[in-house]
């Protein structure tokens, strides 16, 4: 398969007349530069290669519009604990596959679903990870690529057992997710080309070191692993109570930290975690758009990028969708925090969302030889992106500007009238709510 660019946004500098050769399954052969647009080429305008979720909970996608008058983090999660007993395999499926359209169509080529929802809300297990199963045919039927992060869930705090509400998370423990992991990878064999599947460590909080640390000796180490990171200060000073140690610490007595590791949110670390994550060459996920929503804070994104901490954005709670925006508001916290402008520059930003992004969840470069013909085209016609320098094209675009987006070197078409629709009735679904 061929797709042609007019011209291409990529390594800080725009390449005219870019044309990429993909195999069957989508991954880039050869690209050239300078060269016409062949007939049997698919054929973009101005292209950036495709951006990674990589920090997606589909279902908080539900919450938007419902949680926003008051609180904090901890208020809303009683209600996203309302809304994660009510889903079932079928209205799952049906909310996931418009939430995962809704990314592709905002110019995510990509997402990492943090997923914990496992079993039935007394905590049985379904038949055969029929939860899973449903997520991996929402992306297949939304067109986006998954890379499934099927997450370690144990306690309701540290040293406290699961919530009645949390009791379809859990595994018991760390041995039998792991049991349960292989068994699920088993079964996502036929899922195709677009789907594969990592794994997550809910956070300290959820999981104990002696879990942590099965789960470091037995999980492959070719399998990219999660981890949610000093999110809030609680866990930091719950943390220091019980084991006299910061979050970061706990991780590294664990066996995790490692390259194949990535932390997600790192908002609260103090300068000798932001030393630990860099020395092990770890990802770190920020979600700024809900970091800012949940009034979490602001990251030290610049510190760990600068200690050698592989940065990437995600949409996490979902309340924003829109790859531009949580790019630029990584630049927009660093520039409040600093008194500075321009501490990320547009081509850092593109990469960190793109290339940096896909590394997070153990995939190659995009729109890169031996990586998958992942592309978003944005229009040249936008009231935003008019008089913009495309070099600089990250600090003006937004989801509105996506006029295509491709993955493995295949367009996918929304119908975004249609996808309206069927996000407000699969919402009202979940709620059981009636559409008037």
């Amino acid at each position: 398969m061929k797709v042609w660019a007019d011209r291409l946004i990529s390594n800080g500098s725009v390449t005219r007349g870019v044309l990429f050769d993909a195999d069957p399954n989508g991954r880039v052969l050869t690209n050239q530069t300078g060269v016409v647009p062949p007939p049997d080429a698919l054929q973009l305008g101005v292209a950036v290669p495709g951006f990674a979720n990589a920090h997606s909970h589909a279902f908080h996608r539900a919450l938007r519009g419902r949680t926003h008058t008051a609180g904090n983090f901890w208020t809303w999660r009683e209600t996203m604990y309302n809304a994660a007993s009510r889903l079932t395999p079928q209205n799952y499926e049906r909310l996931a596959t418009a939430v995962f359209t809704e990314m592709v169509s905002a110019g995510w080529t990509t997402v990492g679903e943090f997923h914990y929802v496992h079993h039935r809300t007394d905590g049985t297990p379904y038949r055969s990870h029929d939860m899973e199963r449903a997520i991996a045919t929402a992306a297949r039927g939304a067109g986006i690529r998954l890379v499934l992060l099927d997450t370690c869930y144990l306690a309701g705090g540290i040293g406290a057992p699961l919530s009645p509400e949390q009791e379809r998370f859990g595994d018991g423990s760390a041995s039998r997710w792991l049991d349960r992991w292989f068994s699920l990878r088993d079964a996502l064999q036929d899922a195709g080309p677009t789907v594969t599947l990592g794994a997550a460590v809910h956070s300290v909080r959820a999981v104990p070191p002696e879990g942590m640390r099965t789960i470091a000796e037995n999980l492959p180490v070719d399998v990219p692993l999660h981890v949610h990171l000093s999110e809030q200060v609680i866990e930091n000073e719950q943390t220091h109570t019980v084991y006299g140690q910061t979050p970061t610490q706990v991780l590294a007595d664990a066996g995790l930290l490692a390259p194949r590791l990535t932390v997600v949110h790192a908002t609260h670390l103090g300068g000798s975690d932001i030393s630990m994550l860099g020395v092990a060459g770890v990802g770190a996920v920020f979600c700024p758009t809900t970091e800012a929503d949940l009034g979490d804070g602001i990251g030290p994104g610049r510190e760990l990028a600068d200690a050698g901490v592989r940065l990437a954005v995600g949409s996490d709670q979902n309340a924003v969708i829109d790859p531009w925006l949580e790019l630029r508001g990584l630049e927009a916290g660093e520039r409040l925090h600093s008194h500075e402008r321009g501490r990320f520059s547009p081509a850092e930003l593109l990469a960190l969302g793109a290339a940096s992004g896909y590394s997070t969840l153990g995939l190659p470069a995009p729109a890169e030889p031996g990586g998958f013909l992942d592309l978003v085209e944005v229009t040249e016609a936008s009231e935003r992106s008019a008089g913009t320098r495309w070099e600089e094209l990250a600090m003006t675009a937004t989801a509105a500007d996506v006029t295509r987006t491709v993955v493995g070197g295949v367009s996918v078409d929304v119908d975004r009238p249609a996808l309206a629709a069927e996000l407000r009735s699969s919402i009202a679904e979940l709620w059981g709510e009636i559409i008037d």
